[in-house]
């Protein structure tokens, strides 16, 4: 998969492991799903950018852990004989998984690996709005960390 991996605000580091982690984890999900030859945008962030985001996208006065923004839900227009497929934005807070990481008991590259693997399957069209929906996402989210390697500890 064709991934970019940015920072917002672009002050904000993480250790190289983490991103070559985070590409592996992207291009396991392409061959799984069939779209290795898709564009993917992660951004790392902080709970204030990504707070901003969840009030004005989906009107949650919070900040969350990850957001997903899927281009074929979006309004742009299609892109026509390009040769693959844009999939969209992940937005992952940084601040979130670690304090996540800590309450769940496990490393801080699991609780991104994790928030990854979960956005790029809301791209792909999953959810868990309700409980069949749910079990299903949670199977799939399973499935690929085992896949990766990266159980809970």
């Amino acid at each position: 998969m064709n991934t970019a991996i940015s920072f917002e605000p672009e002050t904000l580091t993480v250790e190289e492991n983490l991103l070559a982690e985070m590409l592996r984890a992207a291009d396991v999900v392409g061959e799984i799903y069939g779209v290795e030859n898709s564009e993917l945008s992660l951004t790392l962030t902080d709970d204030e950018h990504i707070y901003a985001l969840n009030k004005k996208y989906r009107g949650v006065d919070r900040a969350t852990d990850v957001l997903s923004f899927a281009f074929r839900e979006s309004d742009e227009p299609e892109v026509v004989d390009a040769g693959f497929e844009i999939l969209g934005d992940v937005i992952i807070s940084l601040e979130r998984a670690k304090v996540q990481a800590v309450e769940y008991g496990h490393s801080f590259l699991r609780e991104i690996i994790f928030l990854e693997v979960h956005g790029l399957l809301h791209l792909l069209g999953y959810d868990h709005m309700d409980d069949d929906e749910r079990r299903e996402m949670e199977e799939e989210q399973r499935f690929i960390m085992g896949k990766l390697g990266i159980l809970r500890e």
